[in-house]
Parts: C-alpha cells; structure tokens; sequence
C-alpha cells in the first residue's frame, strides 16, 4: 500500500498484471498492493502483500495517497480517501473469494444473488469516485452502499460492522461503551412487525370484492406514539394470489385453488407525517422471482435492495390514501364520525399500546407461522407444503371463529398458509391473532397440520405430518413468549386427527415437555417452528406473579415471593393490582412482624410503578381501591413505624437510594395511613385517638429533624430532601381528613419552619424548596383564613430570602400572585388587614428593589426568553399595584412612621418614584394590553388631580404681587439651559407619535432649543449632536414615517396653525447653520428610513448591504461622527459574513483597522471587543482580516497584511509569533499555487425610476457576481429581490420619462473588467494562478462593447461596417471592496472602427492561444481539450473565412485609397495574421504531441486544414519544423518559415498582390510594395530569426 522514499508516502494499487519474468521482477495481479522501497528509472522496488520483494514498472501501478500508522517494522497504511470506498473496495475482494465457492458449494440461489448485489456496489462506488454528487445524494448512495453490505455480510455470515455516519469505526479510537451501543444500534437496525395486519380482498381487477363494505377496505391504525413516529416507519403490503399453482397453468377438472405469494409494496410513511396528506399514492408493487426469499422481501425493498425483483408493470402499482389523525380513539370517534358512520376496521398495535388504560380487556394470542425443515418423503423433488391451523379446545372439538388473518376480515376456524413452489424449507413469516377467550384457553392447544399440494391434475392435498402446542401448561401459565421449535408428528394419509387426546401425550417441542411425559423423542430431522407473543390483561405468563398471589397455598415461599415482586414486569403487577395489593395487606396483617419491612417496600415499588408515564392512568385505579376496597383496618401502625424508620435513618448513605423511592411514595402511603385509620376508627369507635395523634407528631418531628439537617452543595442528604419536599404538599388534603385545619397548619407551619435559611447550598434543593411553598399557597390548606394566617409568616420568609439572593424570580412571582389573588379586593375584614401588616412589613422593600434590579437589566435577545422577561416584570409589577391597593391610610401610616430618619424616608421615596416612572414605560407590558395600562394611568389621572387642586398652586385666591413673584419663580428663563441637551431625546421620542397636532407643538420647542444654545454658545452643536444620535437609535427601533422626514424639512406649514421648522429657522440671524442643520437631517433620515426598511427583510441581499454602505458612508463624510462610522462598519461586516461573503467582509473591517495606529493607547470597552490597548485591537484585527482574506481567497491581500503585522511582531522580537505569521504567510503563498480560483463575472445594473430607495435611485452600478452566477442567474436574484421591478431588455441609456416614472426598472447587462495592473498580465513566464487574481481584483474600470453597423450593411461581408461601442464605466471605489457592488462614477463612450476592431480581436486570440500552448508545454493542464477546440475554432474559422474576411474587407485597394490614415493599423492587421499562423503551426506540434491516440483523426484533420489556411494567407509550406523553448518565456516561436533574400521579395510581390487583388507593377503599389517589405523584414528579425 506504501511508497516509502524522500519523496513522501503513497498509496499504491495495481492496475495491470505484471508476470515478473524479468530478474528480480515482482509478479503483480490486479488489484494487489504493494509497498515501495526506491523508484529508479521507471521501475520500482517493493514488495507485496505477501512479503515477497522485488522490482516492476512504474506504469503498472495507480499512486494513492495514504497515512501510516505505526511506523517501522508493524506500520499500517490506511488510505486517505472516503473510508466507505475503502471498506467496499476490501468487502469486494472478500466476497469475490466467497463468492466462487458459493458456485463449488452449487449455491446457486446465493451465488446469483450476490453476484447482483455486487454489481450494484461496483456502479454505486464509481458515482462516489467520480465525485460529482451533491451532499444530499452522497449520503443517500451511502446509505444504499451500507445496506448491501451489511446484507452481503449476514447472508455469507461475515461479521458485523459498526458505522457512524455511514463510515467504519476504528475501536482504538472510541470508548468501548460508545462501540457498544454502535453494535447494538446495529443490531438492532433489522426490521420488525409494529401492528397487527389489515387484510383486504381484490378481485383479479384489482378493486375491492366487498365494495358495499366500506369497513372491509378501510382501516385506522391506532395506538402509534410519538416515540414511533421519530422512527423509520412503513407501511408493508404483501399481495397473495389465489389460484392455481402456476400463474399461467391451464385449468383442470379439479380446480383446486391455492394461495400463492404474488408480489409486495412498501411506503415510507416518514415524509407524509408532516404533510397530513390525503392524496393518493399508487406503490409499486414489485415480484418475487426468488419464492425462498418471499419472508424479507420487505425488507430487501426497504433496504434499497430491490434491483433482483421485477416491478408488476411500468403503469401497474396499488393506490393507497393516508391521513394522520391525532388524538385518542374516543377524540377521533367525536370528530371524524362520518369515518366510523360509513365503516373502518380498526388495526391495534402489536401488544399494549404506550398508556394502559384501567379496564382495558384483552385477551390476543398472536402466532407467527415462521418456517419448517421437512424431508422429501421419497420425493425426487422437494414437497408444496400447505400448513392448516386449527384451534383445538379440552374436549377435542375445533373452537370456530377464533383466528383472524387481520383487521378487516372476520375471524375464521381455520388458517391455511400459502405455498412455496418445491421448497423443503419453506419460510411463511405470517402473523396471525388469536383472540380466544380466557375460559376456553385452559385445556386449549394449537394443531397444525401439514399436506403436500400435488401439480398433478387431481390436485390433491396429502396429509404427511402434524404439529400441536398446548396454550396453558397445568401450573396456570400460558405458553411463553418466543420462539418455539414443534416436533413434526409424521401421519398416514388418512389419519383422523379428531380425537386428540390420541396425541396430546406426546411430547410437542423439542426444548419443552410435558411435566408427567416419560416418552421419548423419536430422533427427526422435520421441525416447524412458531412465535407466540401474549397480550392479555387476565392471563400471565409470570410464575413468581402467580406464586404471590396463590400465597395461601404455599406459605413458605412468601418472603421469596415478594422479594422477587420487583423484578416481575410493571404491566403484569397493573393488569392484577387490586389482587396484588390484596394479597399485600393479606400478608402483613397474617404477619406483620415478619414481614411488614418487606410489603412496606414493595407497596412502596407498586406505588412509584404507577409514576411512570405508562401506567400513570392507573392511579385512579390505586384511589378508588383505596376508597372502596381497601380494608387493613390495622395497617396504619405498621406503615408509620416503617416509614419513621426509613426517616430517622436518612443519614445512614447505604440506605439513601431506597429511603430516596420510600419518600417519592409518600402521598400514597398517608392515604394508606389515613384511610387505614378512618377503618379502625368506624370500626372501634375511636379507639386509641390518642396514640395515633402521637405516632403523627413522633413522625413530623423526625420529618422537621431530617428537614433542617444542613448539606454542604450537591449531597446525598439535599436530594432526599428534595424528593420529600416535591411530594409533601400532597399529604396536607389527607392529614385534613383526620385533623383539625389549625392543626395541620401548625404541623405545616412547623415542618417548613425548620428548613435552613442557608441560601448558598445545593441550587437545586433551594428551587424544590421554593416549589413546595408555592404547592403550599395553591393548596387547599392555604385558602382558609384561619391557616392562611398561620402560615403566611413562613411564605414570607423564604420568599424574602430568595428575592433578596434574586434567585428563581419566575416562582416568587407566581407565589406572589397567588397570595394576592386570595386577598379580597377593598376589604376590611380584620384578618385581611393583618396579612397585608405582615406582607408590608416583610415584602414591600424588597419588592420595589426587585423590581428596579429586573428592569435595570438588558433585557434578553432571543424572543421566547424577552417574553419571559416581560411575563416576571409584568407580574412584580401588578403584585406591588395589589398591594399598594390593599392597603389604607393607617398602613401607609405604619409605614411612614416605621422610617427612622429622613435620609431613610427619602431613599425610601426616591427608590418608590423611580418604580413609578418604570410603571408607564411602553415596554412593561404587551402592546394590546389596554386594560392593565389604564389601571395604571388611572391612578396617575387621580394623582394629577390631587396636585394640581392643592390650596398652594390656586393663583386666582393670590395677591397680585404674590402671583407675580410665584410666576417668576416657573419661568425658565436661561435656566433653559440646563435641559440641553438632556430633554432633546424625550421631546424627539414625542415628534414620533403620529399625530399632527402634536408634532406641531413641538416645532416651537426645538427652535427654542436651537435659538438658546446659539445665543450662549454660537452655534448648536450640542442639539446636532444629540439630535442625530437619537434619531438614529429610534428609527433603527422602527419608528418614524416619511412625514416626520418632511415635517423638519419643507417650506410651507403642514398642519394647524404652527409654520414649520424650516420656516422659524429662515427668520433667525443663524439661519444658515440651522438650514444646513435641517438638509442634514433631512438626508440623515432618508438613509435611516431606507435602512430601516431593508432590516425588515428576512434574508441577507444586496439592498440591505447597499443601504447599510450609503449609512456608513454618510457618517463618515458628511458627519464626520466615528463612533457611528465604526458602528455601521460591524453592521455591515455582520451582514457580509451570513452571506459569506469573505471577501467584502475583510475590506469592511479593514475600514476600522485603518483608523487605529500600533501604539499602546488604552481603548475602552467597545461592541464585542474587551478593554485592550490600541495596538492589541490592531493585532486582532489583522488576524480576523486575513482569516476572511483566507475565506474569500483572497490570499494576495492576505500576504500584505501578513508582512506589516510580521514587522511589528520583528519590532518587538516577537519570534514566536513572527514565526507563525511567516508560515501563514508561506501558507497563502501555497494557496495561490496550489487551489483553484473561480473568476467572477460582473454585471451592470441601473435602478431607474422613484420608487427605489434613495440609495439606488437612478443610479447605474456594478456588480460582483457569486461564484458560477451567469447573466441570466443573477439577473433572476436581482428580480426576486425587487419583485416589482421591469426588466428593461435593451442596453441604452433611458430617458427622462424612465427616470421620473413610479415604477422599478431594472437594466442589467455583463461587463468586462479592465484590469489596472497590465504589466503583470503582459509579463511571460507568470503563472496562471497568479496572473488570475489579477484581471478581477482592483478593478475600477468596466468595458461593455455594443456592436452595430454604420453605412450599408455588406451582407457578403459583414465586417467592412462593423463598428464597436465601447462604453467605459469608472466606479467610485474599486471591486473587490466593502460591497459586492459600486456606483458608476463617470462613463465614457468611443467607436472602434471594424479596422481597429479586427486587430483587437486576433490580439485576444492570438493571447489566448499563447497561454493555452504554454499551459500544455509546462503540464499545467490536466485536459488538452481547451486547447484543441481553440485550435479547431481558429482554423476552421479561418479555412472558411474566418481571417480571409478581413483580407477581402481591409487589404483590398479600394479600401487602402479611401483610408490612407490606415496603412500602419493595416501593416498590424496583416502582422498579426502572419503571427497567428506561426503559433498555430507551433501548437499544433505542441499538440501533436500530447494528443491522445482516440483524437488523432482530428489532429490529422486540422493539420490538412492547417495548409490550406497558409496557402490562403500566402505563406510557403516547409517540409521540417524546428523547436525552441525558452525558460525566459513561456513561449518562444521557432522560424518555421526560412526564406532566402533572393526569395524574400517575391514572397512579399505576392503578398501584397494578395492585399491588393492586382498583379501588374505600377508605381503605387511598388511604393506599398516596399514599404511592407521593410516591415515584414523587421519583424522576422524581431520575432522569428529568419535567415536571409
């Protein structure tokens, strides 16, 4: 597998056989693998697998890339690629090993099988090599690969393979628990039967028999849980034919039908779960070709493992309607009556469903008819077995009607199995039911009888053999669950099996006997098996459940019996759990001092049973036993002795995992207690009261002792006291049966009381603690006064310390509101007034501190957890208003009095003003919570009121100078001042309400603003400043219209009396800076408009990027205000980065990185970055950069920042770092070299007309497009981001009327780049990967050329008028940069005449012939075929008339006389013709070389057009060539044509009569004559070393 050398280590794989008849030659097989020592000369040396060495060619071999592990001498080389190709490649070899002795072994069945299954590997494993699969359909080929692998393993018993995704597990590197369970999934990953059948009968149309009987073609699956549905679920459907025994047979005279199997579909009923679907769905039915594989063919379908079955039909298939229906069986009854109206059979799980139901009555018996091993008898072939089934009561007779074939079809007396085709070994795997009652099952037993189905024309059905099992053995069991193996009872023919009990002495099953059978088992080979599986809520299976309650009979195995009560499973013990609990109290009053600890626990094991979610139905069971049933009249002593002994033991650790599920049980055992002694009391009239009171108060002061036993965190003790508390607010209903409310109160009061204050011990008992308060408050116990005020003290106090700790906040408000919900509105009542003392003087502090700490807070980001947010203000809130409403003046008294000093009061009225001014912020409650505002606002109105009707502000009752002195006092005046700008938010947050009149009011406001400040400081810097950082906070929460943008801004007034701001400003001396001020805002606020519409969106596009450019760009050069700047340059790096783009992503935080310097300025906490230095910043930001540089490919400006960070790492002699920062920087270097860069295309886009946003209005733009994006995909992004907008379908320019239109329209055309750096691209020898970055980076000029005719169109030749348009647009800002597009800054427009146009076109081809020769010269290219359709276009284009065009268009003298100013653009034409040549003739040796042998016709074919093109151009043929390569170049021409001086001049006579079209020697042309020779002359000393 190996190639070890100084060249590195690779896989190696043989690709054809090498016979190593050469000395010390190496024979190879293909497939093999060797290991390579040395390569020399073309050969290797190396050995194979099987450690024998030598050496063999090189190209016999395929190198693979590989690691090793465990280098030296036990090294292990595992291949690098996809380790599912790995594990086929090696399954293969295995089985084609296998394979072949399935052929020796004459197991044909197998051998084709396989040979099929491997086949279908083989294709599937070329589709992964190739690679070129979505992820989607790689994993779902994966998936199909593992299937017929673990498949191919089981039948040719290999060994099991554990996967994780797919891929094998190395053991070395999981734990052994995690291999377990991936061993186990694996195993378990086989199919399984979930519910029983539905059976329906078609007639050969293939439509139901019973058409009038809805209930016989319909049917409702029920009892799926919601575990189910998370699994691979499928509905399988197997098609029996009955008939005759071949499907194409004649029919005969006896006409004997048979079933026979015919065909299976199957559905995965996953997808349609989700969807409800109703439609229906037509399956294909596929057939069995292979009747021996007829028991999984389901399971063969499901696995993708279909390819051996025939499909029925392209058109044939079974149509099928699905719907899910939720609820239980009752709630669909109500609401799909019409369903059960019209009929529906009902098809029940396989077994109890999820929740048992109390009353639930069942009695199924299912029998799965599995296989049988049967001799030939004599046979030359093997037997068409037919199994019968019969239901055999005690007294031989045959019980009718008790086997059902499925849902849908009644039961019936007999069952006859469909036959397999000459199959000694036949597999039925059919599921049958048996409902039989519980009476007839003792004495019953299943028979089945066994016949050969003869071919012959009689068709007889011989008897050849029986099989029987009893269903109840004599001790009361019923047969077990489970396979079993029945013995095959050979029979005569004509054998009566009626009397049976002629047989039932016989042993039935190989691993099971009768108990008094003394017969022995005749040795056989036939056996036949079943699989029985109760469900049946009156029988068990379970001796240890029958031996408990049979306890009376067998005394001496009573404490075995209960001891293995926990052990028996949980559905026995409820299908007889008023028998078990019986028989429980039977034991302990029989012997209490025996055995009380022991039916303690398992009463304690019954109980928690019941807490489990399938049984929890059974608890009303439980309660009514116990009301009704229950009769231990004595048991109550027993239960509280054992339960104050499990308590006071709560310290002992052995016992804390029992003591932990005898408190869980609590709540029922007090109802024991309880109900135990209400018995005895009925009974003896009260007897011993006081000693029962006694035994409760020893028990509570155990609980209070083991309650305020302190733990250190999370120990043992704290859960025990968890668990107790979580289920002791249950026990206060039943102590009130038997006690007094007061008393239980005080025994409550007591318990709670003694729980440690210690609020920093385990968290999650301090929460359980806080949970039982509130289960105390909603309790019954809590609601009478009387207890209410004994245990409102103790409420209170865990209350208190958990809001002053700001612990589980959510519970103390919900505790809270039901406290006050308890307290009547204005009431008087004297116990009423005492709780509220007692909540004031405990509560009231704490609660309006709670309530400042919750909504100084941030609130969260995420919806549901600002929801919860809202819900706990909310709440505290409407708790404090409860009681500041409940209380009156004497508390508000108390209160006040309670206050030592004044700075107390004070803090005090302060702390309570600040809640208030919370109370009305808009966010405290939901938006449409109206009713709760207006209680607010209610009290507020009064308070208004109260202070506005005090004696002290009536002026009218003051004299007039004591009015005049007053009014001073409330004139501002300049104190004005000190409301700038602290107020200019809130007055701006009032302009946003949408209300005319009251923005109109406000205009007054900031002009007196404005007009104040200018007075004190000479400008209003202040309010600008201001104004602007709120109006951007406001309008990016959403708020503003575009009639707040015009109430700044217009001229003429908009409502009322009040003349807009402009027009106060105009009046002012300041007028100036304010108008300016007012065109800035105005600005401001339609870029923040338009952002705050593009936010709206759901997903990342070009106008939410575009908008948040204009904003940045604005703050920067109009405002000038940084901290905004930086701000919307994260924004935006935010955007680029969902839509991945890396690339825009790294110049947008470039922005931020420019405006810091490498010094050691300690900069503040900011956005996301934590307290560091200038220089820290820096550095973290040159990393991020060149990690999106990285991302985007981008790896040249990657470098750059690579170096700067280096120097200041080297300035610092930072050798670790710098150290890592070169090896990044190498790292790119690679990249560059190494990884493929897709060049994008660009687009322009013009936005025309009013209703786009400001930001793009009739501006043109252009744009970077994604990664394979072409014209017409991006211009379909682009008009589902403006879905309103036209496509225009033309490239000029639009007029005035497109511009002024209210409309979108969008003009969207492919522009070429013009790159700036022409000298790196002109340099030879560069390489492709870098020349790449090149032409679409730093790109600021566009070029789109717009062909047309100018003059009469030549349609003989179209180029003599063919001119170009060429359009030049300048952006702003080069692309790549901090958006995907730019606006287009200035355009240019010139006209190429066809002359200039021909040139630039051989220019172009002429290059990329160039590189396509130097990339095939150097072995850049993997694929030739690049270069030879560019070849093929320019030669066969020129063969016809492709460059000859341009002769007859330019070189004619007609057009050399008319356009004297060409005759050097003319010279250049015919250079570059003459130069085309040149390199054809080179690439085509070039490519005479590399070309493969299947493309050698073609290579022939544009050799021969290849002369023809020269002769046409006047260029002599050579009959040798010669080849020059320069290192220097990529490209060096060879003289291909040598022409002599002598030669020279006629070869020139005859190109210029080619030019010309004439031959006779007249001055003009002699004067051209000479001067291209001179020309042509140059240029071959130049360019081509002619010799002369």
């Amino acid at each position: 597998l190996t190639i070890s050398s100084h060249l590195g280590l690779y896989g190696v794989l043989v690709i054809a056989g090498f016979r190593g008849t050469v000395p010390h030659g190496l024979s190879l097989e293909i497939g093999d693998t060797v290991q390579i020592l040395e390569k020399c000369d073309g050969e290797f040396t190396g050995w194979n697998s099987s450690d024998y060495e030598g050496i063999f060619p090189s190209n016999y071999i395929h190198l693979k890339n590989a690691c090793v592990k465990n280098k030296g001498q036990f090294e292990m080389v595992i291949p690098t690629e996809d380790s599912v190709i790995t594990e086929m490649t090696s399954t293969l070899r295995d089985w084609g090993t296998m394979w072949k002795q399935l052929y020796v072994r004459n197991e044909g069945d197998l051998f084709h099988r396989l040979w099929h299954i491997m086949n279908e590997i083989l294709d599937l494993r070329r589709q992964v090599l190739v690679g070129h699969l979505t992820h989607d359909r790689m994993k779902d080929v994966k998936r199909h690969i593992t299937a017929r692998l673990d498949w191919g393993n089981e039948q040719l018993g290999l060994d099991l393979v554990p996967r994780k995704e797919y891929a094998m597990v190395d053991p070395e590197e999981i734990s052994i628990t995690e291999l377990y369970r991936l061993c186990y999934s694996t195993y378990l990953s086989y199919l399984f039967s979930y519910s029983e059948r539905f059976f329906l009968r078609l007639n050969r149309n293939g439509l139901p028999k019973c058409p009038e009987k809805p209930e016989r073609h319909c049917s409702l699956f029920v009892d799926l849980g919601s575990s189910e549905l998370r699994k691979d679920i499928y509905i399988t459907v197997h098609i029996i034919r009955i008939g005759r025994m071949g499907a194409g047979e004649k029919k005969n005279a006896c006409n004997v039908q048979y079933r026979r199997p015919f065909g299976c579909a199957v559905l995965s009923i996953a997808d349609l779960l989700a969807g409800d679907s109703k439609d229906d769905l037509v399956l294909k039915v596929y057939m069995c070709n292979t009747e021996s594989d007829w028991y999984q063919i389901h399971e063969n379908i499901i696995k993708k493992l279909n390819a051996r079955y025939n499909l029925t039909g392209s058109n044939a298939g079974l149509a099928v309607s699905l719907q899910l229906l939720h609820g239980d069986i009752e709630q669909i009854r109500r609401e799909y009556t019409s369903m059960f109206t019209h009929g529906v059979s009902i098809t029940r799980k396989l077994g109890f469903s999820n929740i048992i139901m109390p009353g639930e009555m069942r009695n199924d018996l299912y029998i799965t008819v599995e296989r049988g091993e049967f001799e030939k008898g004599g046979k030359s072939v093997a037997r068409n077995v037919e199994v019968t089934m019969h239901v055999v009561d005690s007294s031989g007779q045959i019980l009718k009607d008790f086997i059902s074939f499925g849902s849908g079809e009644p039961p019936a007396s007999e069952y006859h199995s469909f036959v397999l085709y000459h199959n000694n070994g036949p597999r039925w795997a059919e599921l049958l039911k048996l409902p039989i009652p519980v009476d007839k099952f003792r004495g019953a037993h299943i028979r089945c009888e066994f016949r050969h189905c003869s071919t012959k024309e009689k068709g007889e059905k011989k008897l050849f053999g029986f099989s029987f099992v009893p269903l109840m053995q004599e001790n009361g069991r019923t047969l077990p669950d489970g396979t079993h193996e029945l013995i095959v009872h050979k029979c005569e023919e004509n054998t009566n099996l009626q009397d049976s009990g002629r047989y039932l002495k016989l042993p039935f099953s190989k691993g099971l006997f009768l108990g008094n059978n003394s017969q022995a088992v005749k040795t056989t080979k036939e056996s036949f098996w079943i699989t029985s599986f109760l469900c049946s809520t009156k029988l068990t299976q379970n001796g240890d459940m029958l031996d408990l309650l049979k306890w009376r009979t067998h005394p001496d195995k009573i404490a075995g019996c209960l001891s293995k009560l926990k052990e028996i499973d949980g559905s026995e013990i409820v299908k007889f759990l008023q028998d078990t609990l019986d028989t429980l109290f039977g034991i302990l009053d029989e012997n209490s001092q025996k055995y009380g600890s022991k039916v303690f626990d398992c009463l304690v094991h019954i109980i928690n049973l019941l807490q489990d979610s399938k049984f929890h139905h059974f608890k009303p069971v439980m309660d009514t036993y116990i009301e009704s049933h229950f009769a231990g009249a004595l048991a109550y002593r027993d239960l509280i002795k054992v339960l104050k002994w499990h308590i006071d033991r709560v310290t002992e650790v052995e016992l804390h995992e029992h003591i932990q599920e005898v408190l869980k049980a609590q709540e029922y055992i007090f109802k024991y207690i309880v109900q135990s002694r209400r018995l005895f009391s009925i009974a003896t009239g009260g007897q011993n009261e006081e000693e029962f009171r006694c035994c409760i108060q020893e028990l509570l002061m155990s609980v209070r002792f083991f309650l305020s036993q302190e733990s250190k965190g999370a120990s043992a003790l704290s859960q025990l006291q968890a668990v107790f508390l979580s289920s002791f607010p249950s026990v206060y209903s039943e102590l009130l049966k038997l006690f007094d409310v007061r008393e239980v109160a005080n025994l409550v009061h007591d318990a709670l009381g003694s729980l440690p204050t210690v609020m920093h011990g385990d968290e999650s008992l301090q929460a359980v603690k806080l949970q039982s308060i509130g289960k105390t408050v909603e309790s019954h116990l809590y609601t009478n006064p009387d207890s209410r005020y004994i245990l409102l003290p103790v409420v209170l106090h865990h209350l208190h310390m958990h809001l002053q700790e700001q612990k589980d906040l959510i519970m103390c408000a919900r505790i809270l509101s039901n406290i006050f919900c308890l307290i009547k509105k204005n009431s008087s009542e004297k116990s009423v007034l005492e709780e509220i003392d007692v909540i004031v003087n405990s509560l009231l502090d704490i609660l309006l501190r709670t309530i400042l700490e919750i909504t100084s807070r941030p609130q969260p980001s995420g919806s549901a957890m600002r929801l919860q947010f809202q819900d706990v203000t909310g709440e505290f809130v409407s708790c404090l208003l409860s009681l500041l409403r409940q209380m009156t003046d004497r508390h508000y008294q108390q209160l006040l009095d309670s206050f030592n000093t004044k700075d107390d009061l004070r803090d005090f009225l302060l702390q309570i003003f600040t809640v208030f001014r919370i109370l009305i912020r808009p966010e405290m409650f939901p938006k449409d919570w109206t009713v709760m505002r207006l209680v607010i606002w209610d009290s507020y109105f009064f308070l208004a009121v109260i202070f506005i009707n005090q004696l002290c502000l009536q002026l009218e009752m003051f004299t007039p100078s004591k009015k005049k002195k007053f009014m001073f006092i409330f004139i501002l005046g300049e104190h004005k001042l000190h409301f700038i700008p602290a107020l200019i938010g809130p007055f701006l947050e009032v302009t946003l309400i949408p209300q005319p009149d009251l923005r109109n009011v406000m205009i007054p406001i900031f002009h007196d603003m404005m007009d104040w400040e200018q007075r004190r400081s000479g400008n209003f810097k202040q309010v600008e400043a201001k104004l602007i950082d709120k109006l951007d906070s406001l309008m990016s929460e959403g708020k503003g219209d575009e009639t707040y943008r015009e109430l700044f801004n217009s001229i003429i007034p908009l409502f009322g009396p009040y003349p807009s701001l402009l027009k106060k400003i105009e009046r002012e001396t300041w007028r100036e800076s304010g108008v300016s001020l007012i065109a800035t805002v105005t600005r401001l606020m339609e870029r923040l408009l338009d952002y705050r519409d593009c936010m709206k969106m759901g997903e990342v596009d070009g106008k939410k990027i575009g908008c948040t450019v204009s904003l940045l760009n604005f703050y920067k050069t109009e405002l000038n205000k940084e901290e905004m700047y930086i701000r919307y340059i994260h924004k935006l790096y935010d955007l680029h980065l969902k839509a991945q783009n890396f690339t825009e992503a790294a110049y947008t935080l470039l922005l931020y990185d420019e405006l810091l310097e490498w010094s050691d300025r300690p900069l503040r906490e900011f956005l996301n970055y934590p307290m560091q230095t200038e220089w820290q910043r820096k550095e973290c930001l040159h990393l991020t950069i060149i990690q999106n540089f990285d991302r985007g490919k981008c790896w040249e400006n990657g470098i750059i920042l690579c170096r700067k960070i280096a120097e200041q790492y080297e300035s610092y002699y930072d050798y670790r770092n710098l150290s890592k920062m070169r090896m990044m920087e190498a790292s790119l270097y690679d990249k560059i070299m190494d990884q493929q860069r897709l060049e994008p295309e660009f687009f322009r886009v013009g936005f025309y007309g009013k209703k786009f946003p400001f930001f793009l209005r009739n501006k043109e733009f252009v744009c970077r497009g994604h990664d394979y994006e072409r014209l017409e995909a991006f211009q379909q992004r682009m008009l589902n981001e403006f879905p309103h907008a036209i496509a225009m379908q033309h490239a000029n320019q639009p007029d005035e009327t497109i511009f002024q239109a209210e409309a979108q329209y969008l003009q969207i055309y492919a522009v070429t780049p013009i790159p700036e750096n022409q000298e790196v691209l002109q340099r030879d020898g560069i390489p492709d990967n870098i020349k790449s970055f090149y032409k679409v980076n730093h790109i600021w000029r566009f070029r789109y050329d717009r062909p047309f005719h100018k003059g009469t169109k030549d349609k003989e030749n179209e180029f003599k008028s063919l001119w170009v348009e060429r359009t030049t647009l300048i952006l702003v800002q080069s692309l790549p940069g901090i958006s995907r597009w730019f606006e287009v800054e200035k355009r240019e427009v010139v006209e190429m005449s066809p002359l200039e146009n021909a040139i630039e076109v051989l220019e172009n081809k002429n290059q990329q012939l160039r590189t396509l020769i130097s990339q095939c010269q150097t072995r850049q290219m993997q694929n030739i075929n690049p270069l030879t359709m560019c070849l093929n276009g320019v030669i066969d284009a020129a063969v016809n008339g492709g460059v000859a065009r341009y002769q007859e268009a330019f070189f004619v003298k007609e057009y050399i006389l008319n356009h004297p100013e060409d005759g050097e653009k003319i010279t250049r034409l015919r250079e570059l013709m003459l130069e085309q040549a040149q390199i054809l003739e080179f690439g085509l040796a070039v490519h005479e070389k590399v070309v493969p042998q299947d493309m050698r016709p073609l290579h022939k074919k544009l050799v021969d057009q290849f002369f023809v093109m020269k002769s046409s151009l006047g260029i002599q043929v050579l009959n040798h060539f010669v080849f020059h390569y320069s290192h220097n170049s990529p490209l060096s021409y060879p003289a291909v044509n040598r022409y002599s001086s002598s030669s020279l001049s006629s070869q020139a006579s005859a190109e210029v009569s080619n030019i010309t079209g004439q031959s006779e020697s007249s001055d003009e042309v002699f004067n051209m004559q000479v001067q291209i020779i001179v020309i042509l002359q140059t240029k071959q000393n130049l360019s081509y070393k002619a010799i002369y």
